[in-house]
């Protein structure tokens, strides 16, 4: 019984794999879709090494897939000392992905020509997407973001500031093959598919996590749970100057619901003490809504 368990566990667990990399495949072809039929036709370019990548096969001849390959594996090789084995596997599938679809897609029809603000925003849409599909299931399609953690560790900088110095210069790299307007235009494609990356790692419908410390705690919570049909926890709070107890309200709710939220908050007690953060994902635990009375 308990063989028969594992081994169910065991095909569970490559089942997952296996759709794990399938969908980065499809984010790389996708990537690769984005940069053929719109962005280099257009004099438009990426960021990161793909950035560096489209430069290189502009100004020597060599084909995009081949610099894609070639110039990230020193960035895998980062991924796989700092951040591990799978998510080096999967990048390489990523980008192995990427640079087989530039050269199946090369000679792809463009689908937006002329429009340099519809090129960026749908070349970003596009790019962003399929990298965002690659990074929401373990793997990258791009190295810079790894070379900005290892450096992130070594300087003052943060990783983000580090992300946006590196593509600065690769946009400046960018400039002397596609000019200081397709630079700029690369550089708002960038942005908006940075923009598309972040809604397909966390969703459209992120949570938010209200932190409530009230006088009624569980008035709020009963309200909390009849009109909007959410449950919530207690932990026991102390007041850092008086010493005082109180019962901190925790809840999750989804952003369709937080008016309704402020709206019981400030009917109950508008003097309640509240926090609020962003929540990516939820999983596990009782998170479900119960039925409105």
């Amino acid at each position: 019984m308990k063989m028969s368990a594992l081994t169910k566990k065991r095909k569970r667990s490559k089942l997952v794999i296996a759709s794990r990399a399938l969908l980065i495949i499809i984010g790389g072809f996708i990537a690769a879709y984005g940069l053929e039929s719109v962005l280099i036709p257009n004099n438009v370019s990426d960021g990161g090494v793909t950035g560096l990548s489209i430069v290189g096969s502009q100004l020597f001849g060599v084909p995009l897939g081949a610099l894609i390959a070639v110039l990230n594996v020193p960035f895998i090789f980062l991924g796989y000392k700092q951040i591990g084995k799978s998510f080096a596997i999967f990048s390489v599938i990523g980008i192995v992905s990427l640079s087989v679809g530039t050269a199946l897609m090369h000679q792809v029809p463009t689908i937006v020509e002329g429009d340099t603000l519809l090129v960026t925003v749908v070349g970003g849409i596009i790019l962003g997407f399929g990298m965002g599909l690659a990074l929401r299931n373990g793997g990258a399609l791009d190295g810079i973001d790894m070379l900005a953690v290892l450096l992130s560790r070594r300087s003052p900088f943060g990783t983000s500031d580090l992300i946006l110095f590196l593509n600065m210069f690769v946009f400046i790299v960018v400039s002397t093959v596609f000019g200081l307007q397709g630079a700029i235009l690369s550089a708002i494609a960038y942005f908006i598919a940075t923009k598309v990356i972040h809604i397909v790692e966390e969703g459209l419908s992120g949570s938010k996590s209200y932190k409530i410390i009230t006088t009624q705690p569980e008035l709020m919570v009963e309200t909390i749970r009849d009109r909007l049909g959410r449950g919530a926890t207690y932990s026991l709070a102390l007041g850092g100057y008086s010493n005082e107890e109180f019962k901190e309200i925790t809840c999750i709710i989804n952003r369709l619901e937080e008016s309704k939220m402020k709206e019981i908050i400030q009917e109950i007690d508008p003097n309640a003490f509240v926090a609020v953060y962003d929540v990516s994902e939820v999983k596990g635990g009782n998170f479900k809504k119960h039925n409105i009375h």
